[in-house]
């Protein structure tokens, strides 16, 4: 035994030593140092090819004319742009490992080939392109500062490729939600993370405990509020999920600010749903079966929502059997996932559960 133990060690010892020779030898093989280039440089160097994008392994150019424009008003407005990663080569030209997206857009941006559109801050800038704007913003805007990790000669391409699958594909995106808790910070937004901890709301609509790290409860209550409020026209929405709720979320805090009462209001619409949902619904409440660790987000809005119509229309609803339509084809239908988002989809979700509530159809 006491051979064994000895040998372990030692055994041990080789492993630490071998694992700490590879860390050195692989961390010897990426050297780097940070620069900054300003924007007319960046585009310049790009247009002579000394610049250039490998396309052996970058990604097409995939950014839609909403993901061009909303990095142009971010450069504008001068807030800071993740760094980009650039390369030494052999030839002497510089390989832009990842920000082939950001330097095609500046390109485009400053050739006038792109129109600025749907810019939620700038919004007076809507409608130009780069040479419309005053001539002392597109001198600074060419003269923005943008930092690079400059990976030095000697880096393989192998490394170069490696260090692209990581940046784009290594980290977990940010939710919605994630992003909508820490840019519109408000008493409305407070409200909505008091409505997630509601112990009826989390009985009925169960969250995972990897969900609702990611805030789904602060989701499903976000939606439950800028859909209801929206129904039935649904007018201001055009099937972008997040940017709907993102504005009636930052409305409802500055609204909130002059008439406090809009919360209780809320607050009452919310509890006065949840409690009859659990009437109708039971225990399951929004699962799609009983012993479901989740509630898919379409259930959720058909059956909450529905229910919130049919009580705004008839405060007296009685409590009716819903045996005869929740687990059937048709509302499996209109609760399916494909195309959820769709307006027509939406509104009639919620119709159907609405109209089933208020003929009391069993």
């Amino acid at each position: 035994m006491v051979e064994k133990a000895k040998n372990k060690v030692a055994k041990d010892f080789n492993l630490v030593k071998k694992s700490s020779n590879q860390i050195s030898e692989k961390k010897q093989d990426i050297k780097y140092d940070t620069r900054d280039y300003v924007v007319e440089y960046l585009v310049q160097k790009f247009k002579e090819d000394e610049f250039y994008i490998p396309l052996s392994y970058q990604r097409n150019f995939i950014w839609t004319e909403h993901d061009k424009c909303f990095f142009i008003e971010s450069v504008l407005m001068g807030l800071p742009i993740p760094f980009m990663f650039f390369s030494d080569t052999s030839d002497g030209r510089i390989e832009i490992v990842d920000g082939a997206q950001r330097t095609q857009t500046l390109v485009e941006f400053i050739q006038n080939g792109l129109e600025l559109s749907g810019l939620e801050i700038l919004t007076d800038s809507n409608g130009f392109t780069f040479k419309e704007l005053d001539p002392a913003i597109q001198r600074r805007f060419l003269n923005t500062n943008i930092r690079v990790v400059y990976l030095e000669q000697g880096t393989t391409e192998a490394i170069r490729q490696e260090i692209f699958r990581r940046i784009n594909s290594g980290g977990v995106h940010i939710k919605p939600a994630e992003v909508r808790r820490g840019a519109f910070l408000g008493k409305f937004k407070d409200f909505l993370e008091e409505c997630a901890e509601n112990e009826l709301f989390k009985k009925l609509a169960p969250r995972s405990e990897k969900t609702e790290n990611r805030y789904e409860g602060f989701e499903l209550a976000a939606r439950f509020f800028a859909y209801s409020n929206a129904y039935p026209s649904f007018s201001k929405y055009k099937g972008n999920v997040a940017k709907f709720i993102d504005k009636y979320v930052e409305s409802q805090n500055k609204a909130v600010e002059s008439n406090p009462s809009i919360i209780q209001s809320c607050r009452n619409d919310f509890e006065t749903m949840l409690k009859y949902a659990h009437k109708v619904l039971g225990d399951r409440g929004f699962r799609k079966t009983a012993t479901a660790k989740s509630v898919p987000r379409a259930r959720f809005e058909a059956l909450s929502i529905g229910i919130y119509a049919a009580l705004k229309e008839n405060p007296q609803l009685p409590i009716v059997d819903v045996s005869s339509w929740i687990d059937g084809d048709e509302f499996y239908e209109v609760t399916s996932s494909d195309a959820a988002n769709n307006k027509t989809k939406l509104i009639g979700r919620i119709n159907f559960v609405k109209q089933k509530l208020l003929q009391g159809d069993s």
